[in-house]
C-alpha cells in the first residue's frame, strides 16, 4: 500500500498547486512541519467530489443497491476509534460466498475485524464474524448461531477462503487474521442441518503470524486442495513506531507505511488427503513479501494451477506449477512490477481472458500514484503491462485499490472490471481518503479491447466515496447475472443486485465443474462455443482481496441462442466435451459423465 521511502518523506502523490512566495507547484504534503491552511471544521466542509469519469458510454447502472431490505446488516470494524493508528487497521476485511447448507443458494460469510482493549489499549481482540443464510430474492438471515460460529473466540480477522478440503461434498471455510488462522469443517449438526467445527489444531493447520488473503488449489496433483496463505508484516505493539500525520493539524500520528516493517514469509500448507496439513517448505522458501492477494489459475495452459501473489511494496510473485514443483518467474514473465520496473503497493488480483485470446491475463489493484496493473498474457510465459493501452490509465493515479474482479456485468460475453477503492490514512482530508468504486466496461475500439467506465448512472453507490476493501462476485439469485457484495472499513456492507437485464437483455449459460469423487477443479479451463464465438473461463482459487467468489462459471452469451459445445480441460490434463447445452440454465459437468446435468435451482 505504499512506496518504500521513510514516513517523513512519504508523499501522498496527489499533486495540488500551492503558491508559496511565488514558488511553483508543490506536493500535497512533504513533512508534518509544512505550512498549511487552517483545517476547515467537518460541518462546513464541502461534500467530497468524485473524480471526473473517463470518456465512455453513459449507460444506466448495471447494479442496484438492495442492502436496506436484504437483512444483511453488518459492518467490518478496524478499531480506529482507539487512536493508535496501527498498520493493522489499514487492511480491512473480506467476504466469502458458499452454499454451506446445500440448498442451492450462495450464503455470505463476513469477517468481523477487531478492536483494542486492556491496559493502554494494547490488547488486540476480535469482533464476531457472521454467516448470513440466503433465503432467496435477496433476503438474508443471520445463521451464525445455527452454524455454530457464535461460540468461536474470534481474533482480529481479515479474510476467508472456501474449498472442500476433505472431498466430502461440502464447502469448508478457512478464516485469516492477525496472529492466527482457523479451518472450519462443514458437517451435520445432528438435526438435519449443517454446522462448522473448528479442526485447525487437529489437522495441524497452525500459523501464528499475520495472515491476509488465502487461496485453495490442488498444487501437487493428488486431487486434494492445498492452501496458500499470504502473510503481511512483523508489526506488533512492541514494534509500533511513531509516524507523522499525513496532513498537518489532523492529529499527532498516522499509520506507518509497510516498508517500516519487515515482511513475514507466507505459509503454504500441503493437504495430506484430507487428514491433516504439513508446511510446504519448497514454496515457502521463495514466498516472501508483504502479501495481500493470491490467485490460483492456470496461466500457461499446461493444465496445472499456478500461483500469482500480490505483494505490497515488494515484487509480486508468479509460481509456475511444474508438476508439483514450483518455479518463481514473475520478473522474467513481466508481472513482478510496473512498466518502469518498480514494485507497486499491490492489493487485489484476478485473471480473465479479456481480449478473446483464450489466455488469462492478470489484473492487480495498486496504491496511489501507481496505475492499477493489467498484464496482458502474450502466451509462452510472457506478459505485457497493458494498462495504458487498454484505456485504464485515464483513471489517473489517485486511487488506492483493494477488492476487485473480472465480471461480465451486461452479459455480452466480454468480462468487465469491478473494483473498490479507499485510502489507508486517518489524517487525510475526506476528499482524498474516501474514494468511489468503479465498473469498467470491456469494449472494442479500433480493433482492440479497451475499458471505459460504464454501468453507473442512476445508482448512488457508485457516486459516493467510501473506504472499500473486500469484494466478492456471485449469482445470489440464480438468474444468470453476477451480483456483488462489497465490504467497507467502518461502514456497512453493501449488496448489489445485477439489474442489467432491465435495459440490456442477454442469454447466458452457467457451468458447475465436478471432478470425480470430489476432486478439486481449480486450474481447469472451460471453453464455450456458440455459433459465432468461443468464450473462455477459468476455475480459480483465491482472488480479489481477502474474499472468495462464486465457484460456478458464468458465460454471458449476448444475443446467441445456442451453446454448440463446451470443452473442459481439467487441471489434471484430461479433456472432455459436452454438446448442445440449453442457454438460461446452470449445468453440472461431471468428469467421466458424457451427459450434462441441468442444475435445479430454488425459486425466489
Amino acid at each position: 500500500m505504499s512506496d518504500t521511502r521513510t514516513p517523513s518523506r512519504w508523499p501522498v502523490r496527489l499533486l495540488v498547486v500551492a503558491l508559496i512566495g511565488g514558488a511553483a507547484a508543490l506536493g500535497w504534503w512533504t513533512t508534518a512541519s509544512a505550512p498549511t491552511e487552517p483545517e476547515v471544521p467537518p460541518a462546513f466542509r464541502p461534500a467530497p467530489k468524485a473524480p471526473a469519469p473517463p470518456a465512455g458510454p453513459d449507460s444506466p447502472a448495471w447494479f442496484r443497491n438492495v442492502t436496506p431490505n436484504s437483512g444483511l446488516a453488518f459492518t467490518y470494524r478496524t478499531g480506529a476509534e482507539s487512536g493508535h493508528a496501527t498498520l493493522l487497521e489499514s487492511l480491512g476485511g473480506g467476504v466469502a460466498f458458499l452454499d454451506f447448507d446445500g440448498d442451492g443458494r450462495l450464503d455470505v460469510f463476513l469477517a468481523g475485524g477487531g478492536y483494542f482493549t486492556g491496559p493502554g489499549g494494547r490488547t488486540i481482540k476480535g469482533h464476531p464474524c457472521k454467516l448470513y443464510r440466503n433465503r432467496g430474492d435477496f433476503r438474508f438471515e443471520d445463521a451464525t448461531a445455527k452454524a455454530g460460529l457464535d461460540k468461536v473466540d474470534w481474533w482480529y480477522t481479515h479474510g476467508a477462503a472456501v474449498a472442500d478440503y476433505d472431498r466430502d461434498g461440502w464447502p469448508d471455510l478457512v478464516v485469516t487474521g492477525y496472529g492466527q488462522i482457523a479451518l472450519f469443517h462443514n458437517e451435520p449438526d445432528g438435526a438435519g442441518g449443517r454446522r462448522f467445527t473448528d479442526v485447525t489444531e487437529a489437522l495441524g493447520l497452525r500459523a501464528d503470524s499475520w495472515s491476509t488473503s488465502a487461496g485453495w488449489a490442488d498444487l501437487n496433483g493428488d486431487g486434494f486442495p492445498d492452501l496458500y496463505v499470504c502473510r503481511y508484516a512483523d508489526w506488533s505493539f512492541d514494534n509500533h513506531p511513531m509516524c507523522p500525520p499525513q496532513s498537518p493539524n489532523r492529529g499527532v500520528r498516522d499509520i506507518c507505511p509497510p516498508s517500516v516493517f519487515k515482511p513475514v514469509p507466507h505459509a503454504v500448507f500441503q493437504n495430506n488427503k484430507g487428514t491433516g496439513f504439513t508446511r510446504w517448505a519448497e514454496i515457502e522458501a521463495r514466498a516472501k513479501g508483504h502479501g495481500l492477494g493470491v490467485l490460483a489459475v492456470d496461466v500457461n495452459d499446461d493444465a496445472r494451477p499456478d500461483l500469482y501473489v500480490a505483494n505490497d511494496t515488494d515484487n509480486n510473485l508468479l509460481f509456475l506449477n511444474r508438476g508439483g514443483r514450483f518455479e518463481e518467474v514473475a520478473l522474467s514473465a513481466g508481472v513482478a512490477a510496473d512498466e518502469g520496473g518498480k514494485p507497486n503497493g499491490s492489493m487485489g488480483t484476478d485473471a480473465a481472458d479479456f481480449d478473446g485470446t483464450g489466455r488469462p491475463s492478470l489484473w492487480v489493484t495498486n496504491f496511489q500514484n501507481e496505475l492499477h496493473a493489467l498484464y496482458r498474457n502474450l502466451g509462452g510465459g510472457s506478459f505485457l503491462h497493458h494498462t495504458r493501452t487498454a484505456g485504464i490509465g485515464v483513471l489517473g493515479q489517485h486511487l488506492v485499490g483493494f477488492g476487485t474482479a473480472f465480471v461480465d456485468g451486461d452479459g455480452d460475453g466480454w468480462e468487465d472490471l469491478f473494483f473498490v477503492n479507499g485510502h489507508v490514512y486517518h489524517t487525510l482530508p475526506d476528499e482524498m481518503r474516501l474514494q468511489r468504486p468503479f465498473v469498467l466496461r470491456n469494449v472494442e475500439r479500433q480493433g482492440r479491447r479497451q475499458f471505459v467506465e460504464a454501468g453507473t448512472r442512476g445508482e448512488p453507490f457508485f457516486q459516493v466515496p467510501t473506504l472499500g476493501r473486500g469484494l466478492a462476485i456471485g449469482d445470489l439469485d440464480n438468474d444468470g447475472r453476477p451480483d456483488v457484495v462489497v465490504v467497507h472499513s467502518n461502514a456497512p456492507v453493501v449488496v448489489l443486485r445485477n439489474v442489467a437485464a432491465e435495459h440490456s437483455p442477454a442469454n447466458w449459460c452457467g457451468v458447475k465443474l465436478s471432478g470425480k469423487n470430489g476432486r478439486d477443479v481449480v486450474g481447469s479451463t472451460v471453453v464455450l462455443e456458440t455459433g459465432a464465438r468461443a468464450l473462455t473461463r477459468f476455475a480459480k482459487g483465491g482472488g480479489s482481496y481477502l474474499s472468495a467468489s462464486d465457484p460456478r462459471l458464468l458465460f454471458g452469451l449476448g444475443d446467441a441462442t445456442q451453446v454448440r459445445r463446451v470443452t473442459v480441460k481439467w487441471s489434471w490434463g484430461k479433456t472432455e466435451t459436452w454438446t448442445n447445452l440449453e442457454p438460461g440454465a446452470y449445468w453440472e459437468l461431471r468428469e467421466g459423465d458424457p451427459t450434462a446435468r441441468k442444475v435445479a435451482v430454488p425459486k425466489p
